[in-house]
């Protein structure tokens, strides 16, 4: 009988037991306020484009050469081909911030559509701008520069044709296409700025103008770029820096949405991508003379 009993009591001790440790477990699986953790949980640092999956290009710093800084980085700006066949004409989009001598800032619009070519001499480019002041485009067609204001034809001052076809010898893309424009590049070295490591490419075209690139080491994208151009007025050459800010991949390539233009040490112009659209069609009388087509009409 009393070991009966004994039984009875241990039985009853043991179920006590469970009963006590059973409710704390319980409570932490549906996490009580006074339980839930304080601790931020870690997140991926926030990426600056929506980049699409690629292997970044593996290159040796100590004898790279200037051609292979140049291939890694059209391969990361979309690859040669996807290059050629996205970007075969498009549309884009902007606002420009133009800075004057004393200061003083004007707003403006801006749309470039372009159709390209087997090499940038043969591309189609024209550039509509229109400001508070003033409202004309820029064309170059067929090796040749022209403008428009009011629909009639005009030939631009040179310091505008200059400013216009810069964009396209010394850009970015003047990089990207330099086989295909018979270009020519050297590695003037390294350079550090901002804590950035850069290579540093000169790149010559066919036409001896020469263009300096400074390129990450780390992310193989143009981050600067200098050139020289001769003065309007015939006196020392003109110091250009352009610089590329919010890098974005637009339809698999890569497009700074910013750019500064740095004249002879002082900014004088900033322009921000709003849209841009590859593979659109165009129409190809955009690109043409109407004063030239009138003349080759007439017996």
């Amino acid at each position: 009988m009393l070991r009966r009993t004994t039984n009875s009591v241990l039985i009853l001790v043991l179920l006590a037991a469970v009963f006590a440790f059973a409710r704390p477990v319980t409570a932490l699986a549906q996490g009580t306020p006074a339980e839930k953790s304080t601790t931020t949980p870690k997140t991926a640092p926030e990426k600056s484009s929506a980049a699409p999956k690629q292997v970044t290009p593996k290159a040796n710093p100590k004898d790279v050469t200037a051609e292979q800084v140049a291939e890694n980085t059209i391969f990361i700006y979309g690859t040669r081909p996807g290059l050629a066949q996205v970007r075969r004409n498009g549309w884009e989009r902007g606002k420009t911030t133009s800075i004057a001598d004393d200061g003083r800032t004007e707003d403006g619009t801006y749309e470039r559509r372009f159709i390209r070519g087997d090499s940038m001499d043969k591309d189609k480019v024209r550039l509509d701008q229109k400001t508070p002041t003033l409202e004309y485009s820029l064309v170059y067609g067929d090796g040749k520069t022209w403008g428009f204001i009011n629909g009639s034809a005009f030939t631009p001052r040179l310091e505008a044709t200059n400013g216009f076809l810069s964009q396209m010898w010394h850009g970015i893309d003047a990089l990207l296409r330099y086989k295909e424009n018979g270009s020519t590049l050297s590695l003037n070295g390294k350079d550090k700025q901002q804590n950035i490591d850069l290579y540093v490419v000169e790149l010559t075209d066919k036409e001896k103008r020469r263009t300096r690139y400074y390129i990450s080491q780390k992310y193989w994208r143009v981050l600067s770029l200098e050139y020289e151009e001769p003065a309007a007025d015939g006196g020392q050459p003109q110091k250009y820096m352009k610089k590329f800010y919010d890098y974005q991949y637009v339809q698999g390539t890569l497009v700074p949405r910013r750019t500064v233009l740095i004249v002879n040490g002082k900014q004088r112009q900033e322009t921000s991508l709003k849209t841009v659209t590859f593979g659109i069609k165009l129409d190809d009388t955009l690109f043409k003379n109407p004063e030239a087509q009138t003349s080759a009409a007439t017996p």
